[in-house]
């Protein structure tokens, strides 16, 4: 089956973002051996590092776990989605992480459950999964079609596309709706992938962050905590 048009062009356009970023970083390499050791600038090298950080969803060939590519980390725009007290310390009492334990839902609507699980989720190498889901509770607030459909290529690019590092799992029948109503983008678009995702994470990752070191180490301080005065 022939793929959708505007797949195809946002395949080409981040296939040649790549090879752009690929030849660049070859040349730079392949002069800094002609000058020889010791002579490269280093004002000259922060500012192409600069340069790189700020030019438009820059990626490179690095599909592993073993180094720390940006491609790997969250954008500017993922952060920024997050809820306040997952960019901050957090001290969950023993009565949330009693409650989370009883419910994946309340834990996921929780800040402070949110900031765990992502640190669980980190270690386990799956944070995309949690952050798909975010990015699809926040298209749900929008309402300018513009900014709909443009939030909603970015998701796919991010989270769907097969060159992305951050694909999430989705079987072929969800992947097949998503490629459908990426056609004309809504709030909805992502509706059923969100489901799978979220059954995946209750399901799978749920249970061991439940039995995990962060878990037990956080109930463990929650409780040795001080009780306020009645």
């Amino acid at each position: 089956m022939q793929r959708p048009a505007w797949e195809a062009t946002t395949t080409t356009w981040t296939f040649c973002r790549t090879k752009e970023r690929y030849s660049a970083l070859s040349m730079r390499t392949e002069g800094e051996e002609l000058r020889g050791p010791g002579t490269a600038s280093v004002s000259n090298l922060e500012a192409n590092e600069d340069e790189e950080e700020n030019s438009p969803r820059a990626c490179c060939f690095c599909w592993c776990w073993c180094c720390s590519c940006r491609c790997l980390t969250m954008s500017p725009s993922e952060t920024s989605a997050l809820p306040a007290s997952m960019q901050t310390n957090y001290a969950p009492t023993e009565e949330e992480l009693r409650a989370w334990s009883r419910s994946f839902d309340t834990m996921v609507r929780s800040t402070n459950g949110l900031r765990a699980f992502r640190e669980f989720l980190c270690s386990e190498y799956s944070e995309e999964n949690l952050m798909f889901w975010l990015a699809c509770e926040e298209l749900h607030t929008l309402s300018e079609a513009v900014k709909i459909e443009e939030r909603a290529r970015i998701m796919y690019e991010d989270y769907i596309s097969i060159l992305s590092p951050k694909e999430v799992s989705l079987d072929s029948r969800v992947r097949e709706i998503v490629n459908r109503n990426m056609v004309d983008p809504t709030v909805y678009t992502f509706d059923e992938a969100q489901k799978q995702i979220y059954t995946l994470m209750q399901r799978d990752s749920f249970p061991r962050f439940l039995n995990s070191k962060l878990y037990k180490s956080l109930l463990l301080k929650s409780q040795s905590q001080p009780q306020g005065n009645c």
